[in-house]
């Protein structure tokens, strides 16, 4: 799809990363854990009084974030993160049947494509500071999703396609009618055109 920014779920990321800093003792991770913290703090009052976060501080989040001042370096995660696992020793390679290495990539550990993907995905990692419209997680978007999972495991699925648009067409209503304020109930009562008009409206 021409045109579309991406933006990655940070509540993924800072479940990768505490899990790496308990379990791995790895220090960059709970750097880069507090950073993205924060940057969520910044962003937050921001969303809250629908203007742009404070530039200085967007500048200072992108700067520790990798590593581009000199005077940055050791606070800068990303980097610290991809030095740290280049100065392990390598992984042994997966043997065949046969006794001998397979044939492509090294293996690398958990961390180290972690702080590959953050490295090579920052726009990507903090749209929400640049994009109003991007939150600092997908979480939204998965529990929008999550009533259709609900129904396939518990009804195992839908005995017709129309029944499936159907329950799709009523679950997104209702979801609408919970985030612009309105009963769920009392909103399937009404004249549809209303609420379009009141949508317009708003």
């Amino acid at each position: 799809m021409p045109g579309v920014e991406h933006a990655l779920c940070n509540a993924h990321h800072l479940r990768e990363l505490k899990a790496l800093f308990e379990i791995e003792q790895e220090d960059w991770a709970r750097r880069m854990q507090t950073l993205l913290r924060r940057a969520c703090h910044v962003e937050h009052p921001s969303r809250d009084q629908e203007r742009a976060p404070d530039q200085r501080l967007v500048g200072l989040m992108g700067r520790r974030y990798d590593a581009i001042p000199r005077d940055e370096g050791p606070r800068a995660c990303v980097a610290s993160g991809i030095a740290f696992h280049e100065g392990l020793p390598a992984l042994p390679k997966t043997l065949k049947k046969d006794g001998t290495p397979r044939a492509g990539r090294a293996k690398r550990r958990v961390g180290h494509n972690l702080a590959q993907r953050l490295g090579g995905h920052k726009a990507a990692a903090l749209r929400f500071l640049t994009n109003p419209d991007v939150p600092f997680t997908n979480n939204q978007a998965e529990r929008d999703g999550r009533m259709m999972k609900l129904k396939q495991k518990i009804s195992g699925c839908f005995r017709s396609v129309q029944g499936a648009n159907d329950f799709v067409v009523i679950r997104t209503f209702i979801g609408t009618a919970k985030k612009q304020g309105w009963g769920g109930i009392q909103s399937l009562m009404r004249d549809p055109n209303d609420l379009i008009k009141k949508l317009q409206a708003a």
